[in-house]
């Protein structure tokens, strides 16, 4: 989840650096003198954000993978408890002829 959320969050990033350096009117609309450098900033912002997500998003993943492992060895070691053994009768032997 929060590693495909730091794809979509780097290509937005990736776009919007593109776009804000050719035109900075264009991402930066609401600004009445928007200028490059307000973009490169905005932009290493959203790389960082993007980054740390990836990140946590790997750390998780490990976590979650380590948790499967760890349930699936608690599942298939056979316990140690004791059971009780039957005891098997003495066969009476066979007479001889």
């Amino acid at each position: 989840m929060l590693i495909t959320a730091a794809f979509h969050t780097g290509i937005w990033t990736l776009l919007f650096f593109i776009v804000g350096m050719i035109k900075p009117k264009w991402p930066l609309f609401f600004l009445k003198k928007p200028d490059r450098f307000l973009i490169l900033i905005i932009s290493t912002i959203l790389f960082m954000v993007s980054a740390t997500l990836y990140g946590e998003g790997n750390r998780q993943r490990a976590a979650e993978e380590q948790t499967a492992k760890d349930v699936a060895a608690k599942i298939a070691k056979p316990s140690a408890v004791i059971a009780p053994v039957p005891e098997i009768p003495a066969t009476p032997s066979s007479p001889k002829q």
